[in-house]
């Protein structure tokens, strides 16, 4: 039986050997050693497997459901896992459909119009806008409703996140210095705030590591309704450094977060990651560290706060640059988790 060492398996498969390591690790494949040799070998069999893993994750099975295959004998597992990726691919498949019929009804119609110059309203045209409005797509559905709808479920669909658009995160407990801003410009009050903190202690000098978070925290009555819109800022900072108001300075207890980077910024996506964490057979929302006392009993991400926090990673252009050349383009969005009781 023939032994090909981790580097020739490599080369053939087109996989790095850190990838090969990883399959190890998490049990897909095997690898035995030889005496006196330094290098993992693999037999026929660890090599077939391979094979199956790089067969599946070529048709976007995900790691997950190829443990599941590889363990289970029977092919009835196997098969419903195809089912179901099956009717994903169906509907995103559909979803571009929707899109797709309409762009070429669009680009149709304004074809149509191209002796005209094209305003920025021109695509407010009524004639324009109808095409949205009532084109028929029931050659691509059994079931048959407005386009209007089906273009929002289209984009739903097309969003979605998936487990591999967010990753799993620890952050340690720190001492944190807190701005709060009130009012419509909450979130541009507290960042002045913030900003002079930064510079007044040299904040980025003396404690290069800072990281920046955020979140929503606003007033809410006795009843529930919603009074004033308040927007805070943390700076981690050393422990011993002193803040004085408007700030404050508090204990930050960390722990598991489930994390999502939002590029270009569009915040609208705290409720598609929202989507994903109710959706996830791992992991839930952990409420014990909502820093509220009013944390809701049924949880729904729509935006920061609660213990979901914004982390400003790029915060150096932001605070510590006297030209502000670089905009904000991206941001991590964080929900505090734990793994899901079974």
């Amino acid at each position: 039986m023939e032994m090909r060492t981790i580097i020739q398996v490599s080369r053939d498969y087109g996989i790095s050997a850190r990838m090969l390591r990883y399959y190890e690790k998490i049990g897909l494949i095997q690898s035995t050693r030889k005496e006196d040799y330094a290098y993992r070998v693999y037999d026929e069999t660890a090599l077939r497997r391979l094979q199956q893993i790089v067969i599946l994750r070529k048709l976007r099975v995900s790691m997950k459901q190829i443990g599941v295959i590889l363990s289970e004998p029977k092919a009835a597992e196997a098969i419903e896992i195809f089912k179901r990726n099956i009717s994903e691919l169906d509907a995103e498949i559909g979803a571009l459909s929707v899109i797709k019929s309409i762009l070429e009804c669009l680009a149709g119609e304004l074809e149509r119009q191209a002796h005209v110059r094209l305003e920025i309203d021109a695509l407010m045209d009524s004639s324009v806008l109808s095409i949205v409005s009532t084109l028929s797509l029931s050659k691509n559905y059994i079931k048959e409703s407005s386009t209007m709808e089906e273009l929002m479920q289209a984009d739903e669909k097309l969003n979605r996140l998936t487990d591999r658009d967010v990753r799993i995160n620890y952050l340690p407990p720190s001492t944190v210095a807190g701005a709060l801003g009130v009012g419509d410009e909450a979130e541009h009050e507290a960042d002045v705030i913030m900003g002079r903190f930064v510079s007044d202690v040299d904040l980025l000098k003396i404690h290069p590591g800072a990281r920046f978070y955020g979140f929503n925290n606003p007033i809410f009555g006795k009843q529930g309704e919603f009074i004033q819109h308040q927007y805070e800022v943390w700076a981690t900072i050393p422990d011993g450094l002193e803040v004085s108001a408007p700030l404050m300075k508090k204990r930050f207890t960390g722990g598991l977060y489930a994390v999502f980077t939002s590029k270009p910024v569009n915040f609208d996506e705290w409720k598609l990651f929202g989507a994903w964490l109710a959706g996830s057979e791992d992991f839930e929302y952990d409420g014990s560290r909502s820093y509220r006392d009013d944390a809701s009993k049924e949880f729904e991400v729509r935006c920061s706060g609660w213990g979901c926090l914004e982390d400003h990673f790029n915060s150096y252009n932001l605070y510590g640059l006297k030209s502000k050349k670089h905009m904000l383009s991206h941001i991590d969005f964080l929900i505090p988790i734990k793994e899901r009781q079974r």
